[in-house]
């Protein structure tokens, strides 16, 4: 019962960014069903409350985010957006790419969650 409340919560947040960028965002087909980070993928959370899956972050290629003031800072749709300090993710990131968690409303895009790379 709680997964579905999680699912349901993770589609009404990931929803309106999918539907407003005209971008097709990837989709836990299946694909990833195998994959043996899913399980981690599935467990991610920031202090803003949890990611949902890796199907639902967007990879961010090392030129589309910098440390700006102290600060994480990711480029989407041509614009730089602020990561709150509250968004990121501290623990170790096996995946070893950069990802975000972007809900974009009709107040601009906010970053749910972000996992930086390892900028090599």
């Amino acid at each position: 019962m709680d997964r579905l409340k999680l699912s349901l919560r993770c589609a009404l947040l990931v929803a309106p960014f999918v539907l407003s960028t005209g971008s097709a965002l990837g989709r836990d087909d299946g694909r990833y069903a195998d994959s043996p980070l899913k399980p981690w993928f599935d467990s991610l959370r920031s202090h803003l409350g949890p990611c949902c899956s890796d199907a639902d972050g967007v990879a961010v290629a090392d030129p589309d985010w910098e440390s700006f003031k102290g600060h994480y800072r990711v480029r989407l749709d041509g614009q730089w957006v602020e990561v709150p300090d509250d968004a990121v993710i501290t623990e170790p990131n096996r995946a070893g790419r950069t990802m975000v968690w972007p809900v974009k409303t009709a107040f601009g895009i906010s970053i749910r969650c972000f996992m930086p790379g390892s900028m090599i």
